[in-house]
């Protein structure tokens, strides 16, 4: 398989916690100037059959819907298996559906992160609970019906009851994919600016701990099977198979400021600078070893619950982790991680601390 990810990195606002590419447009020209630098990238990508595209921001749903036809139009001569584009409740319309169902948008990955909408308020987030339902009815009434929603836990003063009500509230979505994560503090956010000035305390380790555990008990009860450390799906049609290409090691073209991409030899990144990928999208390419390949590949292959074959390792790279990374041996006596029918994987036990664990690769 290989994909194309695109980044829009326009906000209408910005999210405390937000670390990715994104500004708020100074005019309509700059959104118009840079779609059309993303068409003009697109010829050094087009020769390419993809079977994914993730459009990804920022928030591409803040597009009008003229420029959301200009943007999907592009890539009409693409046939996809999977189509994704994120949305954010605030900026979505039924107008903006249909444009994503006419241009063959097969799945929308919605940002509703709570839906405790004083802690939405805390996080810079602008909409409300009625916006989530409605924007998923309108999606379901358009005929996109693979519908998957992100989710943070570990907010500031999160309880365990008040996840229990995130996920009851999205049970009442019926939809059919959930991408959860922990709020991690990162560097160039409005969080980490208060946490440098004792502003902003991070949840305790312990607590976000148990709210793991509880999730992760929880989701099945409701129709979710886990198959990546933060990523859960109701049956084996609605799995994100963009991401299957980051964990899996296999290449995906990447256009737009910010955006990385790998094409099966060696990773490339653009700038996050909006001004200067608008002048010149040039790429930055980074080398890679073939022992880089083979730490990527441990890492990202370990997220996925089935873990990675030790067959495949030895075909791939002929290496063996448990011989060149001998602490894996020790993490497997004390029940973190086991082989089972020649996978190596993380045992729920293990799921706890698969950071730290990780992090051996390195």
């Amino acid at each position: 398989m290989k994909g194309l990810y695109v980044h829009i990195p326009f906000c209408e606002h910005i999210c405390f916690y937000c670390d990715f590419c994104k500004r708020v447009p100074k005019n309509q020209q700059m959104i118009d100037d840079y779609l059309s630098t993303l068409k003009n990238e697109y010829s050094r990508v087009k020769n390419n059959i993809f079977d994914t595209i993730y459009i990804g921001g920022g928030t591409p749903s803040m597009l009008s819907p003229k420029q959301l036809e200009y943007l999907l139009g592009i890539f009409l001569d693409q046939k996809t298996k999977e189509f994704t584009i994120e949305v954010n409740p605030e900026s979505y319309t039924h107008e903006k559906g249909l444009i994503f169902k006419k241009y063959g948008v097969n799945r929308v990955s919605l940002g509703v992160q709570t839906f405790n909408e004083q802690v939405l308020h805390k996080l810079n987030r602008k909409h409300n609970n009625q916006q989530v339902f409605d924007t998923v009815k309108s999606l379901k009434t358009a005929g996109i019906t693979n519908v998957s929603v992100d989710l943070i836990f570990a907010l500031p003063g999160q309880s365990i009851d008040a996840v229990k009500e995130d996920l009851d509230m999205l049970n009442l979505l019926d939809i059919t994919h959930l991408s959860y994560y922990s709020l991690i503090l990162e560097k160039n956010t409005t969080f980490y600016n208060l946490y440098k000035r004792n502003l902003y305390k991070p949840l305790d380790i312990d607590i976000e701990a148990d709210m793991f555990e509880f999730i992760l008990d929880y989701l099945p009860k409701l129709g979710f099977k886990q198959y990546e450390v933060s990523n859960f799906s109701k049956s084996e049609d609605t799995k994100s198979l963009h991401n299957s290409l980051y964990w899996s090691l296999e290449p995906y073209e990447a256009i737009g400021a910010g955006a990385h991409g790998f094409d099966g030899k060696n990773r490339y990144y653009h700038t996050t600078n909006i001004t200067e990928y608008i002048t010149n999208s040039n790429i930055t390419i980074e080398a890679q070893t073939e022992f880089m390949m083979y730490q990527d590949y441990l890492i990202f292959g370990l997220r996925k619950t089935d873990g990675i074959s030790l067959i495949d390792v030895n075909k791939r790279f002929n290496r063996n982790p448990l011989v060149d990374f001998p602490k894996l041996n020790a993490f497997i006596a004390d029940a973190y991680m086991e082989v089972k029918n020649d996978y190596l994987r993380f045992t729920k036990k293990g799921l706890f601390v698969s950071n730290q664990i990780l992090g051996e690769f390195i």
